[in-house]
């Protein structure tokens, strides 16, 4: 099934959101934005569906060959130059604003997102090494990692460390020469191994010898997979996982240190490893978040194709019936909604690198609330994208299956939506008092159609009863999911109303009426699902 990027929809978000197109024209941005289409529909996906069939072969010697096509498709993604997009022009970035970044990698990740996360793991290294990197450190790597000649990775989790990162075992020694010896074993490391890159640049968590216990005691390291002069760092992939989705993404079980210990270099100062490796977790977050919004609108795409040439029912086809067009519309609503959520939080965050305090608070209170409703979102369109099909959607060829398997990853990783929401209730509620969610309410008010306002309100009723949690933290966590759903529905809907309005001044009067038609949908069929919400936060005491 054929993809095309949906370059009109973006453009709007961009519009209606307040994009600065004084850098960019509209004009410029939308040629970009057709290039970046050519190699997403083009080339990458027409590898989604082969890519997931034919899946990885990895050697005895931990080397992983990658699907037919994967290795030439990165290489014509890496000569245009897409890697370099929104780094800095001084290690050979274009310096283009995230905000632009974001609808090109939206395409990537609908396009094939097995292959997307090849780039999104690389940037979220490019990004610590960045802003904790010492001179020397920026200057051997990010130029590489930048043009995409080396890759990146995140080197996180254990078996015994998941989420709670305070177990981690992995041990790091120091050497007379200021290097360090790294032992130790890491799980699911997403593009650990693959033959796309010249190089592999691990970011790997482990503790020196005296360091503290729990999450105070851990450091982070670069830990490449060639040296400077040429040679092996004692690092293999000793395993793949055999996942339900995302076949053509490799999750390698990375094995550190088994001939005497893996070179590896400390970033920044020692125990501070969590500090910076969040650096890479909060843009991956905006970034998986985005990646719910992609594989939901292709999904939609996929579904809407189907349902306007199958023919059930006294010779009609069925997207003439109600209840299919019920499922479209909803799939199509929960896209546009994560999506606009997901670009103001890119544009907030330009805002905030060019050091807006107040951008800065939006985008640490949106993260949570992007990625968990973008993903949350993903798993129900994909899901009612089977449903379109009927029968044929449980069936592999017609490849509506593969959407819902790649995408319930998307919820547990780069922090589960259960950590999410408590840390929308915890570090960016309670901590503060509500100050910034007041804050955020406010925008919304200042947006807000009639139709909102009750909803509104009701947020700020929840708000306070949340509040009153404060010294209750278990009871605040309880209802941190319906907190974070309530504030992402109602949020959506002021969004959708902004684009709706937007896009009521545009000369194009059928896309301006579906616009409208789409935030009149979410009002009647989705936003009641904040009550719903409101009234589980109100029910604990």
């Amino acid at each position: 099934m054929p993809y095309t990027a949906p370059i009109k929809d973006q453009l709007l978000a961009l519009r209606a959101l307040g994009f600065d197109f004084s850098l960019l024209d509209e004009a410029t941005v939308e040629a970009i934005l057709d290039e970046a289409n050519k190699l997403a529909s083009n080339v990458l996906a027409p590898l989604n569906w082969t890519g997931d069939q034919e899946g990885l072969k990895r050697a005895d010697d931990g080397s992983i060959k990658m699907p037919k096509g994967f290795k030439d498709a990165y290489q014509q993604y890496r000569e245009s130059g897409w890697n370099a997009v929104p780094f800095s022009e001084e290690y050979g970035g274009q310096n283009l604003p995230w905000a632009m970044a974001f609808p090109i990698q939206e395409m990537w990740q609908a396009a094939n997102m097995a292959f997307g996360l090849c780039p999104l793991l690389n940037q979220g290294a490019v990004e610590a090494i960045l802003h904790h990197g010492s001179d020397e450190q920026k200057e051997i790597y990010l130029p590489k990692l930048i043009s995409g000649e080396w890759t990146g990775t995140m080197n996180l989790t254990e078996p015994q460390a998941g989420s709670d990162l305070a177990a981690v075992k992995s041990r790091a020694e120091p050497q007379a020469d200021g290097s360090y010896k790294i032992s130790g074993q890491k799980i699911f490391i997403t593009y650990g191994e693959h033959d796309m890159a010249d190089n592999i640049i691990h970011l790997v968590l482990a503790r020196t010898p005296n360091a503290p216990e729990g999450v105070k005691g851990i450091s982070l390291f670069i830990v490449p997979k060639i040296l400077e002069d040429g040679s092996r760092n004692d690092l293999v992939c000793s395993g793949i996982e055999h996942k339900l989705g995302i076949h053509a993404s490799p999750t390698c079980t990375m094995q550190f240190g088994d001939k005497g210990g893996a070179t590896g270099y400390l970033i920044g100062e020692e125990n501070k490893g969590l500090i910076y490796m969040f650096t890479m977790m909060n843009n991956a977050r905006l970034s998986v978040g985005l990646q719910g919004v992609a594989i939901s609108d292709r999904a939609y795409q996929h579904a809407f194709a189907f349902a306007k040439e199958r023919v059930q029912g006294g010779g009609k086809t069925i997207d003439q019936h109600t209840d299919v067009q019920r499922m479209l519309k909803t799939m199509n609503v929960l896209t546009e909604a994560g999506r606009a959520l997901t670009y103001e939080a890119a544009i907030a965050f330009d805002a905030a690198n060019a050091g807006d305090k107040t951008a800065q608070s939006k985008v640490e209170f949106l993260t949570p609330i992007v990625k968990a409703f973008g993903t949350d979102n993903a798993i129900e369109v994909t899901s009612l994208g089977i449903q379109v099909h009927g029968g044929m959607g449980y069936v592999e060829e017609t490849g509506a299956a593969q959407y819902l398997r790649d995408a319930r990853i998307l919820p547990i990783y780069e922090g589960t939506n259960g950590i999410q929401a408590i840390d929308l209730v915890g570090r960016k509620t309670l901590m503060n008092d509500g100050a910034y969610a007041k804050t955020y309410i406010e925008e919304l008010k200042s947006h807000a159609a009639d139709t909102l306002v009750s909803y509104i309100k009701r947020l700020e009723e929840t708000l306070e009863h949340v509040l009153s949690l404060k010294e209750n933290p278990d009871k605040a966590q309880f209802i941190a999911h319906a907190y974070l759903n309530q504030f992402a529905l109602v949020a959506g809907g002021v969004l959708l109303k902004r684009l709706a309005e937007t896009a009521a001044s545009d000369d194009d009067k059928d896309f301006a009426h579906e616009k409208m038609a789409s935030f009149d949908f979410y009002c009647d069929m989705i936003l009641p699902r904040a009550e719903s919400f409101a009234r589980q936060i109100l029910a604990i005491k």
